[in-house]
């Protein structure tokens, strides 16, 4: 008899059943509030790139640069000299001398803040979840939660890759994998589950594909699983079509011009180039790993002699992000296209005894660009060394409440666990309002 009434049933009923006393005073309001009825600005961006740099990259040697340091010496501080930028009075760091053109397309989150430090895996959770680790909940990511509100922005394209390796903190945690995302390593070949195996013609393959259409049909009448079988089903529908040589023509990177393939630069740079050709196919939500570790032995995680080769990495990543600043623009893609830079944590303004950095949280830089938002922006300033906010502290949820209405979407919105517990797209996150107005 009651074998359809779920929580959010009850929750639903017990909301509704109580206006009355709400009227009368005898409840509050807040405790009863409507998520979507909060008043935030809502932006109109279709897509959104997310560049990573794991490991921990360092706000003072990079996009929140001060008076330099010296390693040696143990004297706190920069480790490179600073440049103006096209933002007046606002500097970065020499090696981004391509970004430093364009900084008025970029707005800088100076004052990003958790209490994660000496755990990378954590901080990475908490930069891709907005949320703590918890035993019982696994949450989603923010390209999760793109994607399972707003879907791909073409049918025939999936709604979120991953190019770097996978992770479960980038996956979608409760949200069941329609809202996952599909990864590939290779620029070159593609996601390796879409590619026909050496050996196999067309035609072996169309055979495999009927025998498989077959007994889909057949397990599908007899079985009793549910939601289960149909999103297995979903999956593979999905597969098969993403398989084919329309949408693997994407990764074809030759079909663009020499000059723009090498304007990009490196493999990474390649990942930049296939990301705006993969938001031309219709995908939503990218996140590109920035994987240079062996250009310094540690990557962005710059302990002891990790520093001393850290301007490649800031070179590398300076002149794929400003190429792709003007590639977006050219093609008239940047307003509606939102790029994010962020790593797990930033790191202090000392230096270690191998004369590299350690790890710091209190206060770092994310980058926001394009994605329609005033730009040109700096939201918040630090101390005299980076290491603390000076007049004002961004908290992930308020990071990831204007990552989410940049693309339209209401960060006090509620999801549903598998055991239908309500939980708030954002940790009562608040957005950044003026870059929208």
């Amino acid at each position: 008899m009651y074998s359809n009434f779920n929580r959010r049933d009850f929750l639903k009923q017990a909301v509704a059943g109580s206006t009355g006393f709400m009227a009368a005073g005898s409840l509050s309001s807040a405790v009863l509030a409507n998520p979507a009825q909060d008043n935030f600005p809502m932006g109109k961006a279709e897509h959104c790139i997310m560049i990573w740099l794991s490991g921990g990259s360092a706000q003072i040697d990079t996009f929140d640069p001060k008076k330099r340091g010296d390693a040696k010496a143990k004297i706190p501080g920069s480790y490179y000299d600073t440049i103006d930028t096209a933002v007046p009075g606002v500097q970065v760091c020499e090696h981004l001398k391509n970004c430093a053109p364009v900084l008025d397309r970029f707005n800088l989150l100076r004052t990003i803040q958790h209490d994660v430090i000496d755990e990378h895996a954590a901080a990475t959770n908490r930069m891709h979840t907005g949320r703590p680790t918890a035993g019982t909940v696994i949450y989603p990511s923010i390209g999760s939660i793109i994607v399972h509100k707003r879907g791909p922005v073409q049918e025939n394209a999936p709604a979120y890759i991953l190019i770097g390796y996978p992770n479960l903190t980038r996956g979608p945690g409760f949200l069941g994998p329609k809202a996952g995302y599909v990864y590939l390593t290779n620029t070159n070949e593609g996601p390796a589950s879409f590619t026909r195996p050496v050996g196999v013609s067309e035609i072996r393959q169309s055979r495999r594909e009927r025998l498989l259409a077959q007994l889909r049909r057949e397990y599908a009448e007899r079985s009793t699983g549910g939601k289960t079988i149909q999103d297995y089903d979903a999956t593979v529908s999905a597969a098969l079509r993403l398989s084919g040589p329309e949408f693997m023509s994407i990764f074809e990177l030759d079909r663009e011009k020499a000059e723009l393939r090498n304007r990009y630069g490196s493999e990474f740079g390649q990942r930049l180039l296939l990301s705006r050709r993969l938001l031309q196919s219709g995908v939503r939500f990218i996140e590109v790993s920035h994987n240079m570790n062996f250009v310094n032995g540690s990557g962005w995680d710059t302990h002891n002699s990790g520093q001393l080769k850290q301007h490649l990495l800031i070179q590398d990543l300076d002149q794929g992000l400003a190429t792709l600043v003007k590639d977006l623009e050219d093609h008239k893609m940047l307003d509606k296209t939102l790029i994010v830079v962020a790593s797990e944590f930033g790191r202090s303004a000392g230096f270690d005894n191998g004369g590299g950095r350690g790890h710091h949280a209190a206060c770092f830089t994310v980058v926001l660009a394009g994605g329609g938002l005033q730009n040109g922006k700096m939201i918040g300033n630090s101390d005299e060394l980076a290491m603390k906010a000076a007049d004002r502290s961004v908290s992930v949820p308020d990071l990831f409440a204007t990552i989410c209405c940049t693309m339209g979407v209401n960060p006090a919105e509620e999801l549903y666990t598998t055991g239908d517990r309500p939980v708030p797209i954002t940790d009562g996150g608040k957005p950044v309002v003026e870059l929208f107005s």
